[in-house]
């Protein structure tokens, strides 16, 4: 079992930014943020695996960037935010690659962090 706490959420507006931060209680080689807005499916965000490959989805490329730490800790700097990026983050763990297409194929999740972006 992984246990995940994220933290760094709250409300900025348009064009602002934020840090994202994920504890994990042990390493685990891939890591990701995933985010679901209110009526909305939950969509990846990025991922990053043991290796240092990386995967963003479309809409954050060039404005998101994910990194690692201490093989525990896990970040997410979201830069030039837009009210459309408003949603829960959640941190997850525990895929067998780094991929932001099937959420079901992460094992491990947080209980989810606010990000709120005023226009």
């Amino acid at each position: 079992q992984v246990q995940l706490v994220e933290s760094g959420g709250g409300s900025v507006q348009a064009g602002g930014s934020l840090r994202l931060s994920c504890a994990a209680s042990r390493y685990t080689s891939t890591m990701g943020w995933f985010r679901q807005a209110p009526g909305k499916e939950r969509e990846g965000v990025a991922c990053i695996d043991s290796g240092g490959i990386q995967r963003f989805a479309d809409s954050v490329r060039g404005r998101f960037t994910i990194s690692k730490a201490n093989a525990e800790n896990l970040y997410l700097q979201m830069n030039s935010l837009k009210p459309e990026d408003t949603a829960m983050y959640y941190c997850a763990a525990g895929a067998r690659r780094c991929q932001l297409e099937d959420f079901h194929a992460w094992n491990y999740w947080g209980q989810g962090t606010q990000v709120t972006v005023s226009a």
